[in-house]
């Protein structure tokens, strides 16, 4: 989406959006797909690419370091961030519709060719010093992985109430809690975790929240949290009087959780273009299986049960990617986009898994396969649906945005 000559919106592809996607269309053939060949028996059996306490196999996490160390080296893996930390300052419009083309490719390896939940998110531009080589810097070019650490057991969606706590003793900070559900905690070279440095008493709800730069060894890495879906991506961490100096304070003292929120509408636009990438990817394949299928000798298709589930896919995904495209549009205005992103979070994700269940359901037996993508999808989309705020966490957000409900 673009300003038009007019003043108005356009929502033609400008130039160098147009260049980049075609760039990473060449990118994906020259230097994913072949990885992908190669492994693909892990790729699509999911009982062969993870050992039995979870942990993904070495081949697998190897292919995907591959990948964004070499998309890296193209100028890709971090592009949205600023030209002066390492990006290439792409705007938001243009990260939607290169996270949203990589999306429509399916679950391989081309979704990790820009950079994810491991990878260095506007959070962490705070960095300052030493923090910039040694942390941001790697993590740009891929070198480094991290993890965001702020969800908690028993906490979930009311992240404010914390419990995990790091106290000043001295010249250093202690930190003790622990953290759940984190996504590349057990690969991450580093974690951006959240503490509660002043008691909610004294500095409010969204104050007195400290975020810390941790590395690998300094924490424990719990046990494996098995999601359905994305099985050894995410793990516990636990923190047991974990000593850091001030260096490796991220941003302000007390201002972490205020910071965050800054970042939230992005978090929520990057899972948006996900939702309708893989969306326009199921809606290809279960067309195509549909007028090739043959049942009481006609396509499939021809029935209206059939037709009318990929008809309504169809509508709501170009409506969702409307919202998408508006979102980000608005991102790149720096225009408030609260109510905007939650509807686009919503949405986005409730299209999707409907349009995965339908895509089972048109496939039938076979869509019920483990070497078809159909039921990986499916659980790709019951997550969407929870984290970066769960559907009722959205809908109160859309309601009180209105103005429903009071404060």
């Amino acid at each position: 989406m673009s300003i038009s000559g007019t003043g108005g919106v356009s929502f033609d592809v400008d130039d160098e959006t147009a260049l980049i996607l075609e760039s990473l269309e060449e990118f994906v053939a020259q230097e994913v797909e072949p990885l992908e060949e190669d492994l693909d028996d892990l790729l699509t059996n999911p009982r062969r690419g993870y050992h039995e306490d979870g942990r993904l196999t070495d081949e697998l996490l190897e292919a995907r370091e591959e990948v964004r160390r070499r998309s890296a080296e193209a100028g890709f893996y971090a592009m949205n961030l600023p030209e002066e930390a390492g990006g290439q300052g792409v705007p938001p419009v243009t990260w939607y519709r290169a996270k949203k083309r990589l999306a429509s490719k399916g679950p391989g390896l081309a979704r990790h060719v820009l950079a994810g939940p491991e990878g260095p998110k506007p959070l962490l531009l705070q960095a300052a010093g030493e923090q910039v080589e040694r942390y941001l810097e790697p993590a740009i070019r891929a070198e480094k992985s991290t993890a965001f650490a702020q969800t908690e057991p028993g906490v979930g969606s009311d992240s404010p109430n914390m419990e995990t706590t790091a106290r000043k003793e001295g010249d250093e900070w202690v930190l003790n809690g622990r953290k759940q559900w984190i996504t590349n905690a057990p690969y991450a070279d580093f974690i951006q975790v959240f503490a509660r440095t002043t008691p909610q008493e004294e500095a409010g709800r969204y104050g007195g929240i400290t975020c810390f730069i941790l590395e690998r060894g300094e924490y424990e890495v719990g046990s494996y949290n098995n999601v359905v879906g994305a099985p050894g991506s995410q793990a516990e961490i636990h923190l047991d009087d974990v000593r850091v100096t001030d260096e490796r304070v991220l941003g302000e003292v007390d201002g972490a959780f205020y910071a965050a929120m800054e970042f939230l509408s992005l978090g929520r636009l990057e899972l948006g273009a996900e939702a309708v990438g893989f969306s326009e990817f199921l809606l290809e394949r279960a067309t195509e299986y549909a007028n090739q299928r043959q049942a009481f000798g006609e396509p499939i298709g021809s029935f209206q049960q059939v037709s009318a589930k990929l008809a309504r896919g169809r509508a709501k995904t170009y409506a969702a990617d409307a919202a998408g495209l508006k979102l980000a549009w608005k991102v790149g205005r720096d225009e408030r986009t609260v109510m905007d992103s939650s509807i686009l979070k919503w949405f986005a994700t409730n299209v999707f898994w409907e349009i995965a269940d339908a895509a089972v359901q048109i496939h039938g037996a076979n869509g019920l396969a483990e070497e078809n993508p159909y039921m990986g999808l499916l659980h790709q989309a019951r997550i969407l649906r929870i984290v970066e705020g769960t559907d009722e966490i959205q809908l109160n957000t859309i309601a009180s945005q209105m103005g429903i409900g009071g404060e």
